[in-house]
């Protein structure tokens, strides 16, 4: 009789930039996505992103949940729910449908909440 092996894994796997890496160009992730170094380009991500406190991303971030504690430059657009850390600078344009900006964030453009009845 065949034994039958175990797959099952530990941890979550997600994708991502380490501190110290620079990345030029556009990202496609179908899972989540984390961010701890540059990145000169967009992010389009079917799950989830976060951009760590290290991290720089000079471009477009477009997927379902934002979790941001670096600095972003560029338009944000979130199908979900975007949170900004108290250690997040965005400067750009911010699409979401939920915002939670913690006490010290850094917030410079322009915000339009989308509701369920809104047309993208």
């Amino acid at each position: 009789m065949a034994k039958e092996q175990n797959n099952s894994n530990v941890g979550v796997f997600y994708n991502a930039v380490t501190q110290g890496t620079k990345i030029t160009g556009r990202i496609e992730a179908e899972g989540d996505f984390r961010v701890d170094g540059e990145v000169e380009g967009d992010i389009i991500c079917n799950g989830k992103v976060l951009i760590g406190q290290s991290a720089l991303l000079n471009g477009n971030i477009t997927c379902t949940n934002a979790e941001i504690s670096g600095t972003v430059k560029g338009t944000l657009t979130i199908s979900e729910l975007l949170s900004l850390q108290s250690t997040s600078v965005v400067k750009g344009e911010i699409i979401t449908k939920t915002l939670l900006i913690q006490p010290n964030a850094v917030f410079n453009g322009t915000c339009s909440i989308k509701t369920a009845s809104d047309k993208q």
